[in-house]
């Protein structure tokens, strides 16, 4: 009779460490794929002092636009850091898509305005960055996906039983989804120099 109360002990011992494991695997993993959305985000955030530098010539009456797309662009990096360091912490990476869609509607204006300047809208540097910038754009949504698909398998874990009653005793925290918010901020700035 011990003998089988303690085999009881070792193997439920044995199955919540196998559970804490699991949880453990599927939070890095969320970690990771959220590292990957910080790789192509910081690259995005890189290539909009070259856009605004490039368009700046062109746009002098437009300096109202063109600060605001830096005050978003500087919002959006300071937003990623704050992620970036804890991507488990649900306000940093909510405050991270507001300030990532505000700077997706400013990228959208500026790309607006572009549009009315023929001369602009032909340089090759404008072009260039501009095609840089959607090619990170699909980057980003591919990173976002990958991250959301990891944070999903996570809260699944920690939400089903028993992996919930580990994931309470030993603290994992719900992870969050990436969501822009906005339906037009899911796509990527709308690029042509036709």
């Amino acid at each position: 009779m011990g003998w089988i109360l303690l085999l009881l002990v070792i193997g439920a011992a044995f199955y919540v460490v196998a559970v804490y494991n699991g949880l453990v695997t599927a939070r890095n993993a969320f970690r990771n794929a959220f590292a990957q959305i910080d790789v192509q985000l910081t690259r995005r955030y890189d290539l909009i002092p070259n856009l605004v530098e490039t368009a700046r010539g062109y746009l002098r009456h437009e300096r109202e636009t063109l600060e605001a797309v830096i005050r978003a662009r500087n919002a959006a990096v300071e937003g990623l850091r704050a992620a970036a360091s804890d991507p488990g912490d649900a306000t940093a990476v909510q405050r991270l898509a507001g300030a990532d869609a505000q700077l997706g509607g400013a990228l959208g204006r500026l790309f607006a305005l572009v549009e009315a300047y023929p001369d602009l809208k032909a340089s090759q540097p404008m072009m260039q960055l501009a095609e840089e910038l959607t090619s990170t754009e699909n980057r980003v949504a591919f990173a976002r996906q990958a991250y959301n698909d990891a944070v999903m398998s996570y809260n699944n874990r920690r939400e089903m039983f028993p992996g919930s009653i580990v994931a309470n005793l030993f603290g994992f925290q719900p992870a969050q989804l990436l969501d822009i918010g906005r339906p037009e901020a899911r796509e990527a700035p709308k690029v042509s120099f036709n």
